[in-house]
């Protein structure tokens, strides 16, 4: 079956950019430059992938969003010129699943996109559980044998992108790119490993010789939990 994706975006230029960027024989696109128009084709189809932008001209994006989020889980890529840290933080809390900062390179955003269209294949859900471990992304509660874990939000993306790819091997700039939000400019590998660190000082027995949460030399990390 053939993967829905919708661009809400009123610059037609990178609406049309995005569609190329993405182009591939197993998506239908729909291409909205208002939210009038996005609403319509909400209703009218099953999507399995949405690009939001914030500023449109007959809305703004953030309350599409929440409006959205009444009714579907769909993943959301919130595309916008507002970079503040605010700004991010409101779409990520208001439902978004992801959120790229123009400029953007077109091949980290087919990554992303292909990131969320693989967890909407696989019926990724916000909630992992083991006999060890409860991860609920979405209500932000983590627990380690029936005890509170606490994470921070750069914990949280990090952690969740690792479960979702359970047993995958995922390279470090990736990681980086994708948990920073493309903020690379300001931040390096270090803060990767700090981060990973940290994961492991709260989730391992060890963290020096961790379990769950294991280095692929040379190539990135791997969560292996069952």
């Amino acid at each position: 079956m053939k993967q829905k994706i919708l661009i809400i975006e009123d610059d037609k230029k990178l609406n049309n950019g995005i569609k190329l960027a993405l182009k591939n024989d197993s998506y239908i696109f729909f291409q909205c430059r208002t939210l009038a128009d996005a609403r319509e084709v909400l209703q009218n189809n099953t999507v399995h992938l949405v690009f939001l932008d914030i500023n449109l001209p007959d809305g703004n994006g953030i309350s599409f969003l929440k409006e959205i989020r009444c009714h579907s889980q769909v993943p959301v890529i919130i595309i916008t010129i507002n970079n503040m840290e605010l700004d991010i933080v409101t779409g990520l809390e208001a439902g978004a699943d992801d959120y790229i900062t123009k400029p953007f390179s077109l091949m980290v955003l087919r990554a992303r996109a292909e990131v969320q269209l693989r967890s909407y294949r696989t019926g990724q859900k916000s909630i992992f559980e083991t006999s060890i471990f409860y991860f609920d992304f979405d209500k932000m509660v983590f627990l380690k044998n029936g005890i509170s874990v606490d994470l921070s939000k750069t914990e949280q993306r990090l952690l969740r992108l690792l479960c979702e790819n359970k047993g995958a091997t995922l390279k470090r700039s990736f990681l980086i790119d994708y948990v920073w939000q493309g903020d690379t400019e300001f931040v390096d590998g270090h803060a990767l490993t700090v981060t990973i660190k940290r994961l492991r000082d709260k989730l391992e027995e060890d963290s020096k010789n961790p379990v769950y949460i294991k280095t692929v030399y040379g190539i990135g990390y791997t969560w292996v939990v069952d």
